[in-house]
């Protein structure tokens, strides 16, 4: 995964290059913003920190940019002069402030890494999971997860994605044997299909793992609140395995879109 690094100002290009190489981030430079689109496509890079003068500026980049490859891009504009706010208006993924704090940097570099492995793994057509029981398939799943991402850029729309994993399937496959995992990943599904709201759309996004798009909370907290919910609920949920043959884990992770930053996680065992 290669970031493109694009500022006028050569110090600039300088001290982030050298904080993202501490960081081991391949990184090309470049000091023409004009230059963007071309760049991406010559230096194949997925992830692009700019120094935009408006955001006018940004969302034509952007948009050149995305129209360009097919691969997603992963926007982060570093600015003096424009605000978190401005960078979700241009459609930016995340925004950093000048002077450049390095905690900040690292932290927003692995949002962005998490969030493009994110798009790669859900888009990826070579394994789907058909529509059962109220779960969508992993392809239909996908294309609701594309359009919020959009949206997000379009009109600033706060979405999250809550994944919960049976964390601990192969253990169980090993010990239990390929029925005890198979039967605890059903009764998961059938578990959390009874848990969702009727607005939330739960879909199977890996063998032992499902998602829920959480879209237009009406407060900010209200995403940890499901996140929370949910944890609660499956720790009380003692019916996973057959005959309590093995011990279950579910992992949870609440992700916000379109910055990747994971904003609560659970472990759980009931």
């Amino acid at each position: 995964m290669k970031t493109l690094v694009a500022d006028p100002d050569a110090l600039t290009l300088e001290l982030v290059d050298s904080r993202l190489k501490y960081m081991s981030v391949e990184t090309v430079g470049e000091k023409s913003l004009e230059a963007i689109p071309d760049r991406i496509v010559s230096d194949n890079c997925d992830i692009i920190i700019m120094s935009p003068e408006s955001v006018e500026q940004a969302k034509s980049i952007m948009m050149k940019a995305r129209n360009q490859v097919f691969e997603y891009l992963y926007f982060i504009i570093l600015s003096d002069t424009l605000n978190a706010e401005d960078a979700a208006r241009a459609g930016a993924n995340a925004f950093l402030a000048k002077p450049l704090n390095p905690d900040a940097l690292e932290e927003t570099i692995e949002n962005a890494r998490l969030f493009t492995n994110l798009v790669k793994t859900i888009g990826d057509d070579s394994e789907d999971f058909p529509s059962a029981g109220g779960v969508i398939a992993k392809s239909a799943f996908n294309q609701l997860f594309l359009s919020a991402i959009d949206r997000s850029g379009r009109y600033q729309e706060k979405t999250y994605i809550l994944f919960i994993t049976l964390s601990n399937y192969e253990d169980i496959f090993q010990g239990s044997g390929p029925y005890a995992a198979e039967y605890a990943t059903a009764k998961m599904s059938q578990y959390l299909v009874r848990l969702r709201r009727q607005s939330d759309v739960i879909g199977q996004t890996a063998k032992y793992e499902y998602a829920l798009i959480l879209q237009h909370p009406q407060h900010e907290d209200e995403p940890k609140e499901a996140a929370k919910r949910f944890a609660e609920a499956l720790e009380k949920f003692n019916e996973v395995v057959p005959d309590n043959r093995a011990d279950v884990e579910f992992r949870l992770s609440l992700l916000e879109v379109p910055t990747g930053k994971i904003i609560e996680e659970y472990t759980v065992i009931p």
